[in-house]
């Protein structure tokens, strides 16, 4: 695999953007899970400033995010079986994440490209919790539907099995984060440290087989946790707490002179923004680190030595996306 035939010049185009023009881009860094990007480049801006979030606007974002992960992971579930041959896991894998992305179109006008979270809260107030309270109550069952077409199957088994080993010295060494990192043994979700999510419980996935089937399986329970997390943020959501909002004018908005730094546990890794600026505007420089970009590297070690119609079985376990290869 060759980088760069897809840059979009995301990481230059924000030289010539005012922070609230260069907003609404940042969900097109990976469309599939947009809102992490958003709330990435919106509490680094937030943190420069010293702009706290209320208690309401946290548990938003929280309960959005994992919304958003969950339909990431299921989009890959299915695509991934797609790609091994499977036809009808992808159809299940879609209805599920129709309704997530329904909702999404609901409460913010689009289905993939969201632009809800604004510089020191969101959009307007949360809408429709009646609707992620069915599909949280839909997905669990679908998840075992799952797991009884695929986790044991036989040919699922043969394509995934010791297929990709990943050791935890090679991810290590390969920036390897995210869901690909903990299927390999390694205990490391930021999610632990985030301060959005304090206070909610939540235990992270962590397998030790290392292979393909490892990281189908970790993301599976994944999504069970995603699960979990938003049903907490409900119980919250649902006690009617007034919305308060320290937003930023985004007309006067500039930074202070410096550097600045923030990470988020993207569904595909740790992602990360540096800013550097120089009191105007607009940054100065921009730069985004994403989980694929170092995942998509890795796959010229990995496939050494594996036979070749394993390696879309491999390739497509680290699930990775491209624009956020080529920023």
């Amino acid at each position: 695999p060759d980088i760069g035939y897809l840059h979009r010049g995301m990481e230059k185009m924000a030289e010539g953007l005012t922070y609230i023009q260069y907003l609404p881009t940042v969900d097109r860094i990976d469309y599939l899970a947009g809102c992490f990007y958003s709330e990435l480049f919106c509490r680094t801006v937030e943190k420069a400033l010293g702009v706290n979030l209320s208690e309401k606007v946290r548990i938003i974002r929280v309960t959005l995010l994992e919304l958003n992960r969950i339909s990431s992971h299921l989009l890959w579930l299915g695509a991934f079986l797609m790609d091994l041959g499977a036809i009808s896991p992808f159809f299940y894998a879609m209805r599920e994440r129709e309704m997530i992305l329904r909702y999404f179109e609901k409460l913010t006008g689009q289905r993939m490209m969201y632009n809800y979270f604004v510089f020191g809260g969101v959009r307007k107030d949360i809408d429709y919790i009646e609707d992620i309270e069915e599909i949280i109550k839909i997905l669990p069952s679908k998840l075992k539907d799952y797991e009884n077409i695929i986790t044991n199957n036989p040919i699922f088994l043969k394509r995934t099995k010791n297929k990709g080993i990943i050791e935890p010295k090679i991810a290590i060494n390969n920036s390897i984060t995210g869901v690909n990192l903990r299927a390999s043994g390694i205990n490391y979700d930021l999610r632990c440290d985030d301060y959005l999510y304090k206070d909610l419980e939540f235990n992270p996935v962590v397998i030790d087989e290392k292979d393909s089937w490892s990281r189908y399986k970790a993301r599976i329970l994944e999504i069970k946790e995603s699960i979990k997390i938003i049903e907490q943020g409900l119980d919250i959501l649902k006690k009617n707490i007034n919305l308060e909002q320290n937003l930023i004018n985004p007309l006067t908005l500039k930074l202070p002179e410096g550097e600045y730094y923030s990470e988020i546990e993207a569904p595909r890794g740790l992602a990360s923004i540096y800013i550097k600026s120089t009191g105007e505007d607009k940054p100065y420089r921009l730069k985004w680190r994403t989980g694929s970009y170092y995942a998509v590297n890795l796959l010229r070690r990995l496939l050494i030595g594996e036979y070749l119609n394993d390696a879309i079985a491999i390739a497509g376990s680290l699930d990775i996306i491209l624009p956020e290869v080529d920023k």
